[in-house]
C-alpha cells in the first residue's frame, strides 16, 4: 500500500530543466567547451561530486567544471529572477487531490535547500509537502539511492510503501535503488530502454497520477 509520494522537483513540479540545460551549454561555450543537448542532459538530477567526474572523463581534466557550473547558476539566478519560475502542468489539482486522498508527500532533490524553498515557496506550493528532502542532506546524491532512503526515513515509511515521481534518468537509479515504487513524467527525454522495464510506469503528465495510484492500490 503506497503511503507516501515522493516528488522530484526540477521537470517534475516545476519547468526548470530546459533552462538549466541550456544554461549548462552557454557556460560551457563561454569556457571554450562545446556541450550537446545529449550531455546537458546527463548532468540532471547529477549530484556535483558525481558529474564533476563525468565531466573531466567527457571533456577533459582541463575543462572547468566548477567554473563553468558557477556561471550556469549566474546564468539560471538571473533568468528566474527576471521571469519567475513556472510550474509543470496539472500541478496544483494534482496536489491537492493527493493530500485529500490522505497521502504523505514530500520532495526529493538534487537542488540545495536554500534553493528549494524559494522555488517551492515562489509557485506558492511548498505547503502541500510534509517533509523537504535534498541532496545536500545525505552522503551522496542522486543517482545514489541515499537521498531517497533519507526521504523514505523521514516519512515515516518504508521504501515499498513510497512512490517516487520522477523525469529523468537519474533520478529514476536512485529511487529504485533505494527500493521505491517509481513512476516517470518525463520532460526533455524518457527513462532509456533499460530502466522502462524497472519501473512501475510512465504518465503523459501530473493528471494521471492519482487515477495511476487508485490503480496500484
Amino acid at each position: 500500500m503506497i503511503r507516501a509520494v515522493l516528488f522530484d522537483m526540477d521537470g517534475t513540479l516545476i519547468d526548470t530543466e530546459k533552462y538549466l540545460t541550456r544554461f549548462w551549454r552557454q557556460a560551457a561555450r563561454e569556457h571554450g567547451v562545446e556541450m550537446t543537448v545529449e550531455d546537458s542532459c546527463m548532468l540532471r538530477s547529477f549530484a556535483s561530486r558525481y558529474a564533476s567526474r563525468w565531466f573531466a572523463e567527457r571533456f577533459g581534466e582541463e575543462a572547468d567544471y566548477w567554473g563553468i557550473r558557477k556561471r550556469r547558476k549566474e546564468l539560471m539566478s538571473r533568468h528566474l529572477k527576471e521571469h519567475g519560475v513556472e510550474k509543470k502542468p496539472f500541478v496544483d489539482e494534482t496536489l491537492k487531490a493527493l493530500k485529500e486522498a490522505g497521502y504523505l508527500l514530500a520532495v526529493v532533490t538534487a537542488t540545495d535547500e536554500e534553493r528549494t524553498r524559494q522555488y517551492l515557496t515562489e509557485t506558492g506550493i511548498i505547503e502541500w509537502f510534509d517533509r523537504l528532502v535534498c541532496a545536500t542532506m545525505v552522503e551522496r546524491g542522486k543517482p545514489y539511492p541515499d537521498v531517497y532512503e533519507y526521504a523514505c526515513r523521514q516519512v515515516g515509511c518504508k521504501p515499498q510503501e513510497c512512490l517516487a515521481v520522477e523525469d529523468a534518468p537519474n533520478g529514476l537509479r536512485s529511487a529504485l535503488g533505494a527500493g521505491c515504487n517509481v513512476v516517470m513524467v518525463p520532460d526533455l527525454t524518457g527513462a532509456g530502454e533499460e530502466l522502462e522495464e524497472k519501473i512501475d510506469g510512465e504518465l503523459k503528465n501530473l493528471r494521471d497520477l492519482p487515477g495511476f495510484l487508485e490503480r496500484m492500490a
